[in-house]
């Protein structure tokens, strides 16, 4: 449980303006709605800060962790583990949604080096000297891609279940993912839970795991009453997603020297025991751990186990 001197601090640093209704009474549906709006700079973040009221001079004085998620993922994802890995470790955890996904503004441009500058002007807004980095999935690549270019802003290091050197098998089946989430429509005036119980209905034709497709449907929210969108940015992730996504940047010539962890699920393709010799030529001082039973989705799949290696690394010196 969390004392009643936590607090959740949500910064939605980004207002979507309202769609346009549709002439027509029957389609309902918007895949890309009509509020994208596109940002050649850095864009603000919008993030969730974890913290309490009555920190010591001891915890005000650790420097704070942000964490982001992985594609078409979000910060609500990460609540109950934020809370946790705040209580655990004292630490203010801030969970930010990347551009293109959640409340964050959406970008035309969608690459690791893109990502990685809203996360350092994230850092500067925040005043802090250092930061703890945690990131999932496309979320690892762009800490990893921060603490490559940005070494002097990073204490710690925490990559689950994402690869430097190596493209997974797996991440191909996102393509699959992005045509269905396209062809999706809906007709009638449904509510929220009948609309996206539709759209299951016609994912599940090509997307066979029914915890992928719950997972993307999280991403079918109501622009206005019976109107729907995708809030990700659809379009741009798939036009960015075999060429700036799936692919980590040529960092030969970078080296990480801090405190790293990699996170991988034992039932998982994308971090390979093999990979170790290659991603320590980036990461010289990476620790691995595999969590048994978990696949890509390691925290979700092994909560406690995850909690455990997380907050046991934070907290050693």
């Amino acid at each position: 449980m969390i004392s009643g001197s936590f607090r959740q601090i949500s910064k939605q640093c980004f207002q979507r303006l309202g769609s346009p209704v549709p002439s027509t009474k029957h389609l309902r549906f918007q895949n890309y709605g009509s509020d994208v709006i596109v940002h050649s700079k850095p864009v603000k973040l919008a993030f969730v800060s974890y913290e309490s009221m009555k920190d010591t001079t001891q915890n005000s004085q650790m420097f704070p962790i942000i964490i982001m998620h992985g594609l078409l993922g979000s910060k609500n994802n990460w609540n109950s583990l934020s809370k946790r890995i705040h209580k655990e470790t004292g630490r203010k955890v801030i969970c930010v949604d990347a551009r293109n996904h959640g409340d964050s503004p959406h970008s035309s441009d969608m690459t690791y080096q893109h990502m990685s500058q809203d996360i350092v002007d994230l850092i500067k807004d925040l005043k802090a000297k250092k930061v703890i980095l945690i990131g999932h999935s496309m979320g690892g690549s762009t800490m990893m891609y921060t603490a490559l270019n940005y070494p002097e802003l990073v204490e710690k290091l925490v990559i689950i279940d994402m690869n430097p050197v190596r493209i997974s098998p797996s991440l191909t089946e996102m393509l699959k993912i992005f045509q269905a989430m396209k062809t999706v429509t809906l007709d009638g005036n449904p509510s929220l839970s009948k609309a996206r119980k539709m759209a299951d209905e016609q994912l599940s034709a090509s997307v066979h795991s029914e915890r992928i497709r719950q997972f993307v449907l999280m991403n079918l929210v109501e622009a206005e009453t019976g109107i729907y969108k995708w809030r990700v940015n659809l379009p741009v992730l798939e036009q960015n997603f075999a060429k700036n996504i799936a692919v980590f940047p040529n960092s030969e010539k970078k080296v990480y020297l801090g405190p790293t962890l990699f996170i991988g699920g034992e039932e998982s393709d994308y971090l390979k025991k093999e990979d170790h010799e290659r991603i320590n030529k980036l990461f010289p001082t990476a620790k691995f751990q595999y969590v048994p039973e978990a696949g890509h989705w390691v925290h979700v799949d092994k909560p406690a186990e995850f909690l455990s290696t997380v907050t046991e690394f934070i907290r050693s010196p």
